[in-house]
C-alpha cells in the first residue's frame, strides 16, 4: 500500500453542495433558500432567547413593582423564650455559643427579639436587640451588649 492508494471507505464521503448553478441541479436560482426573508440574507441570523419577532417582548410587557434594598441586613433571630430554655443562670451568651447549640446560621449577624419571659439574670452578646427584648433582659437584673 502506498499514499496515493489511500482513499475513505465507500459511503464516507459527500459531494460538496453546488448552489446556484442552473434550474437542472435542483439547487439553482433561490439556491435552496426560498424566497426573501431574514433567513435567506448573508451574515449572523442567530437572535437571542428573549426575541419575539419585533413584538413588544415579556420583560417589558409586564409590569414592575416593588423595590428591592441592596444594602438590607438579613439578621439570624433568636427569641427570649429559647435563651430562658437553653441557657443557665448568670451565664454569657454569644453568637458563637448559639451557633453551636444549632440556633442560628453561620456568618450571618445575630438580633434578639423579645418574644416570650425571661427570669434568669444573662450577659447577653449580639449585633442588634429589638426595644421589647433589651427591656426583658435589662428588668431581670441582665446586660445587652451590642457587638459591632
Amino acid at each position: 500500500m502506498n499514499l496515493h492508494e489511500l482513499a475513505p471507505n465507500p459511503g464516507a464521503t459527500k459531494e460538496k453542495r453546488r448552489v446556484g448553478r442552473g434550474i437542472g441541479s435542483g439547487l439553482g436560482k433561490t439556491c435552496g433558500k426560498g424566497h426573501k426573508g431574514q433567513k435567506t440574507r448573508s451574515g449572523d441570523r442567530r437572535l437571542p432567547s428573549w426575541f419575539e419577532g419585533g413584538q413588544t417582548p415579556l420583560h417589558k410587557r409586564i409590569p414592575k413593582r416593588g423595590f428591592r434594598n441592596p444594602n438590607r441586613v438579613e439578621y439570624s433571630v433568636v427569641n427570649l423564650r429559647v435563651l430562658e430554655k437553653l441557657f443557665s443562670e448568670g451565664e454569657e451568651i454569644t453568637p458563637q455559643k448559639l451557633l453551636e447549640k444549632g440556633l442560628v446560621k453561620p456568618g450571618m449577624p445575630v438580633k434578639i427579639l423579645g418574644d416570650g419571659e425571661l427570669s434568669k439574670k444573662l450577659t447577653v452578646k449580639a449585633h442588634a436587640f429589638s426595644n421589647s427584648a433589651k427591656e426583658k433582659i435589662e428588668k431581670a437584673g441582665g446586660t445587652c451588649e451590642v457587638i459591632g
